[in-house]
């Protein structure tokens, strides 16, 4: 991957919510992510995203420890209410710790039917038309911003493994799957991407050009 010029970052090791894990096992994770990531060729990790978005109120600590683990970005906060907070701001901005800056990148949200929405990725993205998604993600460039896409690759199997799970996250994993990635690849050859790793500069200079 890192050869075809992709961006590589931890998603953690074990895949645990942040907040049920707790500040030393937390970073216990994260190393561990970290030492895989390098036996596979892929060094040095700067950019993290915690399994289900699950750094928010439950777990403010974790920016400070991924500061000091060396993490630059972070894409782990979602402005909806099922995992994070509406009022997490939804454009990429800089967040002081304890242990000092990290830039952080929200996923993609929608305002629908008086809530907050997501859009950029999961269940969100597989359900909306590439229409809709193109027509959201040109709203949010207007005004100078990115939007902030992910996706699992299991969402891009033909045929992924089908395991029982509780109807909540059945929903979430398997909605709308079939005909996905034809769907995607209209959204990705509609609008314009760039690299995450930009999202740090861009936010840097906004923040400089805000403390004149």
């Amino acid at each position: 991957m890192r050869a075809a010029r992709h961006e590589i970052g931890s998603h953690s090791y074990s895949h645990q919510r942040v907040y049920e894990l707790g500040p030393d096992a937390f970073r216990d994770d994260f190393r561990k992510s970290v030492r895989a990531l390098a036996a596979a060729g892929a060094a040095p990790i700067t950019m993290f995203r915690a399994p289900e978005w699950s750094i928010n109120d439950r777990s403010p600590w974790a920016l400070a420890t991924l500061v000091e683990e060396g993490v630059e970005l972070d894409a782990s906060m979602a402005p909806i209410r099922i995992v994070g907070d509406v009022t997490y701001p939804r454009y990429p901005h800089r967040r002081h710790t304890a242990a000092g800056l990290i830039t952080e990148v929200p996923p993609l949200v929608s305002d629908r039917l008086g809530q907050v929405m997501p859009m950029g990725w999961g269940w969100g993205l597989r359900m909306s038309s590439p229409r809709r998604v193109l027509r959201e993600i040109e709203a949010v460039n207007r005004f100078g911003l990115p939007a902030l896409l992910a996706v699992h690759p299991w969402e891009l199997d033909p045929d992924p493994p089908r395991v029982r799970l509780p109807a909540a996250l059945r929903f979430a994993h398997y909605f709308r799957l079939s005909g996905f990635r034809e769907r995607l690849r209209q959204i990705v050859g509609g609008a314009a991407f760039g690299c995450i790793g930009d999202m740090a500069l861009i936010s840097s200079i906004r923040e400089r050009i805000r403390e004149r």
